[in-house]
């Protein structure tokens, strides 16, 4: 299985999900009554029609005959599309290590065809070196086992690989000044990592932006934040915002609206990618 079938599981539970939500609402039918129709609760409905669990195959079947669809060809594509939502990711087997809400984000990074992000507190993820992402999860983790540690790396490592995918998403990097400036890890690993940006930087699919201090307050001033959009047509882009033990996804239009602003303001005001690798070059000669 590749990483592009797993992580486009996640991508069409969604799909489902907003199907199933919009064809209840067609017809009228609260969540309550749609979950005692396959003896479940409401609660599990909107877990469907979020995409948030798998999909039983009978559950669904009942839902659409409770919403009306009896036409054969328009059941097997949605039953078709409940099928290829329950394939497991790549992600499942780091289970251990891996907390429940950042699953569902793994799946949506790997199926993306465009990820924008802010990051202020550190570099992000998909640019980390092996060196420094163990200086950050080991910081985080402080007295953790090393096992878990290694782990928590290891899948980090494994998500940068859809940089280098034949599925590779546009990445769009703003990294606020800050984040170059707070060490993890030794000297050794901090020049490693600005080195590793610059090679990044390089690659067509990656765009990196430095704000620098020099220019005040800005755009980003609500905390890190990274927005994902999907080659389906019918999928709205998604937010995610990290918090220490939950995340937030963001999709209705105008939460949307308000973080593309921001983003479009902070691709703005930060300097080019020229000017940013020159910047990054100036942090490297003083590290």
């Amino acid at each position: 299985m590749s990483a592009g079938e797993s992580s486009g599981s996640v991508v069409r539970r969604i799909l489902l999900g907003s199907q199933l939500r919009r064809l209840r609402d067609a017809r009228g039918i609260t969540r309550e009554a749609a979950g005692y129709s396959i003896r479940a609760s409401e609660s599990k409905i909107s877990r469907m029609e979020l995409g948030r669990v798998s999909f039983k195959a009978r559950d669904v079947e009942d839902l659409l005959t409770l919403y009306g669809v009896v036409d054969e060809a328009e059941r097997e594509a949605l039953l078709g599309l409940a099928r290829e939502a329950n394939v497991t990711g790549w992600w499942h087997s780091y289970g251990d290590v891996l907390p429940g809400w950042f699953q569902t984000y793994i799946g949506l990074e790997g199926a993306a065809s465009l990820i924008r992000v802010y990051e202020v507190q550190f570099v992000h993820g998909l640019l980390q070196t092996e060196a420094y992402a163990h200086a950050v999860v080991e910081r985080g983790m402080r007295g953790g086992p090393a096992a878990e540690i290694d782990r928590r790396v290891a899948l980090r490592l494994e998500r940068q690989k859809i940089l280098v995918s034949e599925r590779a998403p546009v990445l769009h990097v703003v990294l606020d000044e800050a984040a170059l400036h707070r060490p993890y890890g030794s000297r050794e690993v901090m020049r490693a990592q600005l080195d590793h940006l610059l090679e990044m930087s390089e690659r067509p699919n990656i765009t990196l932006q430095v704000m620098p201090f020099s220019f005040g307050g800005h755009a980003g001033e609500s905390g890190a934040f990274t927005m994902l959009r999907f080659p389906e047509s019918d999928l709205s882009d998604v937010v995610f915002l990290e918090q220490l033990t939950s995340a937030l996804y963001l999709d209705k239009a105008e939460d949307v609206a308000q973080y593309e602003r921001a983003m479009s303001r902070l691709h703005d005001d930060s300097p080019g990618e020229k000017e940013s690798r020159e910047l990054l070059h100036g942090l490297l000669r003083e590290a």
